[in-house]
């Protein structure tokens, strides 16, 4: 995260986001809850099993993120929340903080939508996700947390909505953009191909000769990282690889650029 670049818009909806779900948690729990959005490295990570929420934008805003919590966090929030300790952690418990979630979503949809104009979010628990190459807003207690209490991961689609400007255009957009813009219609029929790549490794060429039936080779990526797919050699999504009708697929889980953005000059 301390290599990615600075990104106002995510950082500034991290903070609506942090200062609507501290107001939520605290009428939730009748305690104060202080969290804010860090604009520099984040501070150590959480540890503990991570549980997932997308929050999904409609309206003015067009796109979704993801919410991280962890195990411990959820369970001491959902403590405070029900008033009794939680032993175990339960999907009802999982549920009230959803709602607590949901509540604070519509409280930064009011203060977004000066800006951005009428929009709704909505809420849902997920699984089975993975977020690398995402652009991440850490929230945290106070700048010098030692943890950080929640992690925001934002794909491109809603990186580029949250960059353009109250009157729907960019700030860096040129013509010549908006030309190319139009002419890609003209080609919207063309098939390209595309490829999956599940990891790669750097061989020898004594182990490549020493190949045969049987021989089992070892990439560079675990089982449960995502997969990779390319278009003339640029990577253009990450997901999770699936099944359909007996045939390998991609369950998209993330795009790290607008997709026009791969065929426009």
């Amino acid at each position: 995260m301390s290599n990615q670049k600075t990104n106002d818009g995510a950082i500034d909806f991290g903070a609506a986001f942090a200062s609507s779900l501290a107001e939520a948690v605290g009428a939730a729990t009748g305690a104060p809850w202080p969290i804010e959005a860090l604009r520099g490295p984040s501070p150590a990570g959480n540890k503990g099993t991570p549980l997932h929420f997308r929050l999904t934008a409609e309206g003015a805003l067009a796109g979704e993120c993801f919410i991280e919590f962890y195990e411990p966090q959820v369970s001491e929030l959902a403590a405070k929340i029900v008033k009794e300790p939680v032993v175990e952690l339960t999907d009802e418990h999982v549920e009230a903080l959803a709602r607590v979630i949901s509540t604070a979503a519509n409280g930064m949809a009011a203060s977004l939508s000066e800006k951005f104009g009428e929009l709704t979010f909505k809420v849902e628990r997920v699984a089975g996700l993975a977020f690398g190459g995402m652009y991440v807003v850490p929230l945290a207690n106070t700048p010098d947390a030692e943890t950080v209490q929640v992690l925001l991961y934002f794909p491109g689609q809603l990186l580029e909505a949250l960059s353009t400007g109250p009157n729907g255009e960019r700030a860096d957009q040129s013509a010549d953009t908006a030309v190319s813009h139009n002419n890609l219609k003209l080609v919207m029929d063309v098939e390209l191909n595309v490829s999956l790549r599940f990891g790669q490794r750097q061989m020898p060429l004594r182990e490549l000769l020493e190949l045969g039936s049987g021989s089992v080779i070892e990439l560079d990526r675990m089982v449960d990282d995502p997969v990779e797919l390319y278009l003339d050699g640029k990577l253009i999504a990450r997901g999770e690889a699936v099944v359909v009708d007996g045939n390998y697929g991609l369950r998209v889980t993330e795009i790290p650029q607008p997709m026009a953005s791969h065929l426009l000059n």
